[in-house]
């Protein structure tokens, strides 16, 4: 009889997830009880990378080639559409972000257009917390911060990081909302692919903008994917 490997498992693991899953949740149902390693996590990114098997939807996310097509199909991505697999992106990151800060015991908020968006098998409107945003600034104000892509609010329900994630939108717009909202205590984040690092920098540089550049930070699509497939080994990171 065949010994099971541990990229069969996997495999398996996926097949019983519907063809596809997040790495943090394949390390949820892995039963690693077996695997003679101290570190079955760091086995399972290296076996989702190299297995033939399995792709890669988005960072963090994977799923196998058998069911490819269904996984598309039910994620609404169409080969050869752009738009559809853009929209599946910002959703994605939207989605990882409000799970992120509810792990990390924030309250989350995204924008009503995006409600219906779908993050996984789920609306991102049936993940965050909030329907509507908290008045905690003047109207003027709070319809610029109506629109960013995810907020966190703390406690007493003040915002306390603002994220826009920038798949192929100017990132000028979301820096001038940031500049607006500059007189709150709290961080603001630039979400994107990492080939657009240095769009943020040149944009970030612009003259109007020193007020708040010290307090912009730049993060990676991998780098979000990473924080929330680690999550689970260390909640209470930050960053």
């Amino acid at each position: 009889m065949k010994k099971i490997t541990q990229e069969d498992q996997v495999i398996e693991a996926l097949r019983l997830q519907g063809g596809y899953a997040t790495l943090r949740r394949l390390n949820e149902v892995l039963d690693f009880s077996q695997w003679k390693t101290l570190t079955p996590e760091a086995s399972v990114r290296r076996i989702v990378q190299q297995s033939n098997a399995i792709f890669r939807i988005e960072p963090g996310l994977w799923a196998l080639e058998e069911l490819k097509d269904a996984v598309l199909k039910r994620f609404n991505i169409k080969s050869n559409d752009k738009k559809s697999k853009e929209q599946f992106s910002h959703a994605y990151y939207q989605g990882l972000l409000i799970e992120i800060g509810q792990l990390r015991r924030y309250t989350t908020y995204i924008p009503a257009q995006d409600q219906h968006h779908l993050f996984l098998d789920k609306e991102l409107g049936a993940i965050a917390d909030l329907k509507t945003i908290p008045y905690f600034t003047y109207e003027k104000l709070l319809r610029k911060a109506k629109t960013i892509d995810v907020i966190w609010f703390n406690e007493r329900n003040m915002p306390s990081h603002f994220y826009e994630v920038e798949h192929t939108t100017d990132i000028k717009n979301s820096l001038t909302k940031f500049y607006e909202l500059q007189d709150f205590y709290s961080s603001f984040y630039i979400v994107a692919n990492n080939n657009r690092y240095t769009e943020f920098q040149d944009k970030i540089e612009a003259s109007i903008f020193l007020p708040i550049k010290a307090r912009v930070n730049f993060l990676s699509y991998k780098k979000v994917a990473d924080m929330y497939s680690n999550l689970r080994q260390n909640a209470n990171i930050r960053w």
